[in-house]
């Protein structure tokens, strides 16, 4: 006979099963038949007659295309830098709403405000701004004395990818102040208070009762951030559409243009494959991390 706890959880998988399986169906079946397809030569545009089975050319022809190794790397580059400073802006506003000062109410809606918008309005707000006739990037650069003359940012491609890297920090880097602001809130008070009596400098008082509890979310906050920007699309979709000369074509924006732009269904999707195996080993990595992480914490 079932104990009370079996009983629970049967019951519990019972009335999850129906979401579960759907999950499943929705998710199985468009990556069942995308990996089908990355073995074919199938297009978009056909005559009908069923596409041929290639096998591994289409993954041996990806990983040897130049053009797909520089667009990881550009990709790479973009996830890395751009994270990495999201996670330290956050983390530092996130500090400064968390005290005690007139007006915070109003800045946290103010924070949150570039993370509500639309990608798209972010992006078409952000072409604008770095426009190189009447942009306000350039001339508040030049009132500064920064510049010479006005510069066509997203037409340099030594500078677009830095300055679509520049509109998507600003868009993103409230979800993890948010995050870390929330943790902030849970730390006690007088675990602060008693580090002060002990003498603590802030530092050590960051590092010992700070860091520790912000760790978890921050570490959650960065995963969802490495995988977004890895497969970042739309802000440059909007903003540059991969160019000039292919200095802002991404991993996702090749894999749209293999498939739409050039109408070769299989081959992009080997790409896709590729960039989601990518991707599931950058979430393995951070969970193996956290993992880590935590039993370290437990350790202690």
């Amino acid at each position: 006979m079932l104990t009370l706890p079996q009983r629970e959880r049967r019951q519990a998988w019972l009335l999850l099963a129906p979401m579960l399986l759907m999950m499943f169906l929705l998710t199985a079946w468009p990556l069942a038949r995308t990996l089908w397809l990355s073995f074919t030569d199938a297009g978009l545009i056909g005559d009908g007659s069923a596409p041929n089975w290639v096998g591994s050319d289409n993954f041996i022809y990806a990983l040897t295309d130049p053009d797909f190794r520089a667009a990881l790397w550009r990709t790479l580059y973009f996830t890395v830098v751009s994270v990495i400073i999201e996670g330290f802006i956050g983390v530092l506003v996130a500090l400064l709403l968390n005290q005690q000062f007139w007006g915070r109410s109003a800045l946290r809606v103010l924070v949150i405000l570039p993370w509500a918008l639309p990608t798209i309005v972010n992006a078409t707000m952000w072409r604008l701004n770095f426009n190189p006739d009447y942009g306000s990037i350039n001339a508040l650069l030049s009132q500064l004395g920064l510049i010479d003359t006005y510069r066509s940012w997203l037409g340099d491609p030594s500078s677009a990818i830095n300055a679509v890297m520049f509109a998507d920090i600003w868009k993103n880097y409230p979800l993890i102040t948010l995050l870390v602001l929330a943790a902030l809130q849970t730390i006690p008070e007088d675990l602060f208070e008693a580090a002060r009596l002990d003498g603590a400098s802030a530092f050590r008082r960051f590092h010992k009762i700070t860091l520790p509890a912000i760790a978890a979310p921050l570490a959650v906050a960065l995963i969802l951030r490495t995988i977004d920007a890895f497969k970042v699309f739309d802000i440059i979709y909007v903003m540059t559409r991969g160019g000039p000369l292919d200095s802002t074509k991404t991993v996702s924006f090749f894999v749209y243009q293999e498939s739409f732009s050039y109408l070769r269904a299989g081959s992009g999707a080997a790409y896709a494959i590729l960039m989601t195996l990518i991707c599931a080993l950058l979430i393995l990595v951070y969970m193996v991390m956290l993992l880590r992480q935590r039993r370290s914490g437990s350790a202690e």
